[in-house]
């Protein structure tokens, strides 16, 4: 079935070549955007190992320790993945019901052209970039990319590593009233990319917004907490151990806090969050 997919995808260069959404250059490696544009991207290279704030300068937030976390290999066998304990302040005092934030790059320049254009102006095809730039940050992790503290480097500088993989993806929902409105969720559409590439299951029933609340891009961090309480509910069991929460951006945390803790509530026992781009 890969062969047949992959012989799929040459056709489809052949005939439809990939170019560049930001430039209108040819594109690079089979996406929809040009190598000059990728190697210009905002990139969050240092960030809160929890919520993926972004740190100024590695003196910013206290390294705690290194932790060593099970994560699965390509041949079924469990291995440590070292990580620090990189905590911002916030994470420090309030403690976010999920356990890690994955998070590639900043919310600027192209990286928020993209997703503002897919979400405000229906561009479909920004969606399925960007899932491939997320999947991609998932599945091939650089050790120096995550710029550990030397105390806490285990092997090689260039060492790969993987995200933990998790039972399912769960985009996160949309009201039905503002579905109506939009036509579609931004977070449904990369998350298809996401799980197609990483050949991981994808819930889109399982959970439910109930609450319609007002729009989040303005309001102050106590007003966003404020406005999501209670706005989640499960409607239908989740048997997954290990959920990863999807969405586009991740401003202050508050929306993936509120639904993480109604997943652990419902069985999760792990909720990592997966982000395009942190504000």
């Amino acid at each position: 079935m890969k062969m047949v997919y992959n012989w799929i995808n040459i056709i489809q260069d052949y005939l439809l070549p990939p170019t560049c959404i930001l430039c209108g250059n040819p594109g690079h490696n089979s996406r929809d955007i040009c190598h000059s544009c990728y190697t210009h991207l905002p990139r969050n290279n240092l960030c809160c190992y929890r919520c993926a704030e972004i740190l100024e300068t590695p003196t910013t937030a206290p390294v705690l320790s290194c932790r060593a976390i099970p994560a699965r290999h390509p041949s079924g066998a469990s291995r440590a993945k070292p990580l620090p304990a990189v905590l911002c302040g916030r994470c420090l005092s309030r403690h976010p019901a999920f356990d890690e934030t994955y998070a590639p790059f900043i919310h600027q320049g192209a990286i928020r052209h993209l997703i503002s254009t897919l979400k405000f102006g229906a561009n479909y095809k920004n969606a399925r970039l960007l899932g491939m730039l997320l999947a991609e940050h998932l599945t091939n992790l650089s050790g120096t990319d995550l710029h550990l503290p030397e105390g806490c480097r285990a092997g090689k500088p260039d060492m790969k590593q993987t995200a933990e993989r998790p039972d399912l993806i769960l985009p996160v929902p949309l009201h039905k009233a503002r579905y109506r409105e939009r036509g579609f969720n931004q977070a449904i559409e990369i998350a298809r990319t996401v799980a197609k590439e990483m050949q991981i299951p994808l819930d889109l029933t399982s959970c439910r917004r109930h609450r319609d609340t007002p729009h989040q891009t303005q309001l102050p961090a106590k007003k966003r907490h404020k406005n999501l309480k209670n706005a989640f509910s499960i409607i239908k069991p989740i048997h997954a151990r290990h959920i990863a929460i999807l969405d586009d951006v991740m401003t202050t945390g508050s929306t993936a806090h509120e639904l993480a803790c109604v997943l652990k509530k419902a069985g999760a026992n792990r909720v990592d969050v997966w982000v395009c781009a942190r504000a």
